[in-house]
């Protein structure tokens, strides 16, 4: 089995050099770098991750906590951040939290006694023993899609990647209202996640934005999955006065509305108007085809590695939380005419914010 000794004399260069190129540690001439790289290719050199960790004290692999991996939403998540680790020369070691937070504490703690160098974690709805793992054992991390309020007794600097929540749902309710909607309906997430905090902020704007009241019988909670939107839904449709148009805060909770609405025999959009949060990859196959916010759900991915690796690389630098821009795919669930509905709207770019400049339990979306 060659060496990177071998390496070395094959290239014409050190050892040293050799181990730059290979980890990185600094800056090597193009053609230093090319001649190191032939080198390895022709022989077939293969490093020694496990001796290379315990000189470096870095492992190269990242711990990456997301419950519902098989939501296409996370799934593309996983897919991005996947890609961006293996760019970057990273392994991946993934574990599902089930949004249970004592088994996220245990998950984390799992992913950390495997010596992973940082984190990726989509958090709970309560992730107090989290941040506090996280914190107490100094672990660089970064929370995905769902943001964290961290208690300022927590020693950590700690980054967060999202998508725009707050104006997208404002503007499809606007969209609703525009089309003549009063009485507009939402089946919202699981209590406490910061995403469901922000899409009811986002439909309360879209309401004031339309000069119509907030009536809170017309909220319903889906628990962010779709037995829970089937369920919900169901009694939303047999209030006194049901509403005329519906928001489903997310993609799984958008089937189990349309069971609901199926199982009553009601048409979308003749009985009931439906605009959705999350696109997928069959929306645009239904009957209608559904009008949806599209998250950049691998774009999220990929940038919180690429974050994750900057605090890694300046372990003291000022958390920031990164936020994407989402794209209104315009289709006929709302009730528009398919010649009028074949279009996208990019409704914000991505942003970026300090920690500290955050608004206390997330109730300001911010919009570049």
């Amino acid at each position: 089995m060659p060496t990177m000794a071998d390496v070395a004399r094959s290239a014409g260069v050190s050892v040293a050099t050799v181990s730059h190129v290979l980890n990185g540690t600094r800056p090597v001439l193009p053609r230093t770098r090319q001649a190191v790289l032939d080198a390895v290719d022709e022989l077939g050199y293969t490093p020694n991750t496990l001796a290379r960790s315990l000189v470096t004290s870095r492992t190269r692999s990242i711990g990456l906590a997301v419950s519902a991996i098989s939501n296409p939403y996370f799934t593309e998540i996983l897919q991005g951040v996947e890609a961006s680790a293996l760019e970057h020369g990273y392994s991946l070691l993934i574990a599902d939290p089930h949004d249970d937070p004592e088994h996220e504490r245990k998950v984390v703690q799992l992913l950390h006694e495997r010596r992973v160098d940082g984190m990726i974690v989509a958090p709970s709805a309560d992730p107090r023993e989290l941040v506090s793992y996280l914190g107490r054992h100094e672990v660089p991390a970064v929370f995905l899609d769902r943001l964290v309020d961290v208690p300022g007794d927590v020693d950590q600097r700690f980054d967060q990647v999202c998508a725009e929540n707050t104006e997208p749902t404002a503007r499809l309710v606007t969209h609703l209202a525009g089309l003549g909607h009063r009485r507009i309906g939402l089946v919202a997430g699981l209590p406490g996640l910061s995403t469901t905090v922000e899409r009811i902020s986002g439909y309360r704007q879209g309401l004031t934005a339309a000069g119509l009241p907030y009536d809170d019988h017309l909220v319903v909670h889906g628990d962010s999955e779709s037995a829970g939107a089937e369920r919900a839904t169901a009694a939303l449709l047999s209030r006194a006065s049901p509403p005329t148009a519906l928001v489903t805060a997310n993609n799984a909770m958008t089937i189990g509305a349309l069971r609901a609405l199926r199982d009553r025999g009601l048409s979308v959009p003749d009985d009931l108007a439906l605009c959705c949060f999350d696109d997928f990859a069959w929306a645009d196959l239904f009957s209608p085809r559904l009008t949806a916010i599209a998250q950049p759900s691998r774009e999220i991915g990929a940038q919180a590695v690429r974050v994750l690796l900057e605090r890694l690389d300046a372990p003291d630098r000022p958390a920031r939380t990164v936020r994407l821009g989402c794209v209104l795919v315009h289709r006929t669930s709302c009730g528009c005419p398919e010649e009028g509905a074949a279009r996208s709207v990019q409704l914000s770019q991505a942003s970026q914010a300090s920690q500290s400049s955050q608004p206390s339990q997330f109730e300001k979306g911010t919009v570049s």
